[in-house]
């Protein structure tokens, strides 16, 4: 049975979940979820995310959500890959990564994102709040300089190979400039951005992204 996805594409969370599946070629049924209607929220999407959130990802009559979950999952199906390495520390140091995403990066890059796209785009509101962007300024601040100062010492995030902390932690990036992320500074993070936009699946991603908006 194919895999089927829950998403709303313009999301940098649904994005990394699509942009694994197209980089590993794991086939997938696109279930479009448009929150801007408010389709996370009907009872048969409930019942397979109580959150009412996506992506969601169904697997016959598995179901896992969260996005860096989701990540995983994906990539057990070809481990052939190496994108969750099957060696502990490996593994071990791509999970680290995908925490630091959700306890650091995300929470810093999602303020930029609701202040200066969800608001005007979704919600109809056009002020950005100064005191929410500064917030997320200060949080995005001390987390690029860590994120840098990993990649000054390496070509990907987790070390000299491709694996799932590239694209968790590159797909808010997909944003960065609609948002206006204040990354200009932080050098080896623009290198790998271009490494990251550089691959086939990105831009194939970028296009499902472009057709549903």
């Amino acid at each position: 049975m194919t895999i089927e996805l829950f998403v709303f594409p313009p999301s940098p969370r649904a994005f990394k979940v699509l942009v694994v599946a197209n980089h590993l070629e794991v086939p997938y049924d696109l279930k479009l979820l448009d929150l801007r209607k408010g389709e996370q929220r009907s009872t048969q999407y409930a019942g397979l995310n109580p959150n009412m959130r996506m992506p969601t990802l169904k697997d016959g009559g598995y179901v896992v959500w969260e996005s860096n979950a989701i990540l995983q999952y994906l990539a057990l199906r070809r481990p052939e890959a190496g994108l969750l390495p099957l060696e502990e520390r490996a593994r071990l140091d791509v999970t680290r990564w995908q925490f630091w995403d959700l306890a650091h990066w995300d929470p810093a890059c999602a303020i930029y994102v609701f202040e200066r796209l969800v608001k005007p785009a979704l919600l109809g509101i056009p002020e950005e709040d100064p005191a929410a962007i500064a917030r997320g300024g200060e949080m995005l601040h001390r987390a690029a300089a860590v994120l840098d100062a990993q990649l000054a010492a390496h070509r990907y995030v987790a070390g000299e190979r491709l694996t799932l902390a590239d694209f968790a932690l590159a797909a808010p990036l997909t944003a960065a400039a609609v948002a206006r992320f204040p990354l200009d500074a932080y050098t080896n993070i623009q290198r790998w951005t271009i490494d990251m936009t550089g691959l086939p699946a990105w831009q194939k991603t970028l296009r499902q992204q472009d057709s549903a908006r």
